[in-house]
């Protein structure tokens, strides 16, 4: 068994391993600017590079992860690291994709009804008007013309732009699938590899922030998508119950509209109640919309269960906190705020638990009874 090394020795070989900035050489201090300033520079440029697909490499790391399980299963009956893979992300893409020509054709069909029709949409309107209270005599005429017009012209320039974002919506989808794919097949090795580039001395830290960003984000993208469907669920349901036309596409617009920072799904109870008040003649059920719409999605759902949920799940952060993360990350983030606000509190808290506990890694195991370390460990 090796002699314990003095606290001198110990000194001297902590100096040898970690000079200090006094000790190092001018060639070395050169080196170290140079490549540092090196790696700023080519660091922002691929941020740069990078800028319009970062949302879409998230959601393909995180959609990865989500369905390796579906890919494991597959690979224990299909040896083949692509034919699973590729199974796979079908299974995800297929409905996805189902979905999204479904609700584009009915789109399309309703924004040529609303050209044609413009005459009588804004005629029914007026009408409307007229029975509202301090508006029976008032002329409504022209300025709801004109409003249907704008709101017409809008529908038609939504799906022209729609077809013009094809070029950015396919290389954000191309990114996202084989990001999706080389993560969900190479989940070990990655791991692997990041965890072999960590020093030791940080593996605390790299633990408590590798454990508290997987629970932030498990955690909030669990009561997102959640809450995300039970909100369309309910406005599925209250177009069914009032027979809205395309209440499965206002559903699936509910759904993905909800993810953006402050529109939600009351962008479409709001506009289904005025035309149920206006073409339908049934105020009740346009006022019943909105009450429950504002009073169960956007108050109880938004402000309450999302967050509620989100910090059962992840076990990092309590209620107040999450709900500090998701709100104050959709707005200064914008859409990627859902998992930004969540992983900078989260790594907030890492770092704080970090510095506020005793450094085991300092002398750990090594360290003998008297104080020195043994020379076969230094």
């Amino acid at each position: 068994m090796a002699e314990p090394i003095p606290v001198s020795e110990r000194r001297r070989l902590e100096r040898r391993t970690n000079p200090t900035l006094a000790e190092l050489t001018l060639p070395e201090v050169r080196r170290m600017l140079v490549t540092t300033v090196v790696f700023v520079i080519v660091l922002v440029l691929f941020l740069w590079m990078v800028r319009t697909v970062i949302i879409a490499t998230i959601l393909g790391i995180i959609v990865a992860m989500y369905v390796r399980p579906i890919y494991l299963w597959l690979y224990k009956h299909i040896p083949n690291r692509v034919v699973s893979g590729t199974l796979t992300l079908l299974l995800l893409i297929g409905p996805v994709l189902a979905l999204t020509i479904y609700s584009y054709e009915e789109i399309a069909d309703v924004a040529t009804y609303v050209s044609v029709h413009r005459e009588d949409i804004a005629s029914k309107i007026d009408l409307s008007l007229h029975r509202l209270p301090f508006l029976q005599t008032a002329n409504t005429g022209a300025a709801v013309k004109n409003y249907v017009i704008t709101a017409s012209n809008y529908g038609t320039n939504l799906l022209s732009g729609i077809r013009g974002a094809i070029t950015s919506l396919a290389v954000a989808a191309t990114i996202f699938m084989f990001t999706a794919y080389y993560v969900m097949t190479d989940a070990e090795r990655i791991m692997d590899y990041i965890r072999d580039r960590i020093p030791p001395r940080y593996g605390e830290l790299s633990t408590a922030l590798e454990t508290n960003v997987r629970g932030v984000l498990y955690g909030a993208i669990y009561s997102t998508f959640l809450t995300q469907t039970i909100k369309s669920v309910i406005i599925l349901a209250m177009n069914l119950a009032f027979h809205v036309p395309l209440a499965g596409v206002l559903a699936i617009i509910s759904f993905i509209i909800g993810f953006f920072p402050i529109v939600g799904s009351w962008s479409v109870y709001v506009p289904v109640a005025g035309w149920l008040a206006v073409f339908q003649d049934s105020p009740g059920q346009g006022l019943a919309m909105v009450l429950i719409g504002f009073g169960v999605n956007t108050l109880y759902i938004s402000t309450f269960l999302r967050p509620k949920i989100a910090a059962d799940r992840s076990k990092v952060l309590n209620f107040y906190w999450m709900l500090v993360a998701l709100i104050t990350g959709v707005y200064t983030f914008g859409l990627v705020g859902i998992l930004l606000g969540p992983m900078l509190i989260g790594l907030l808290k890492a770092i704080l638990d970090t510095i506020t506990s005793e450094p085991a890694w300092q002398w750990g195991e090594n360290t003998s009874d008297d104080g020195g370390i043994n020379a076969s460990d230094a």
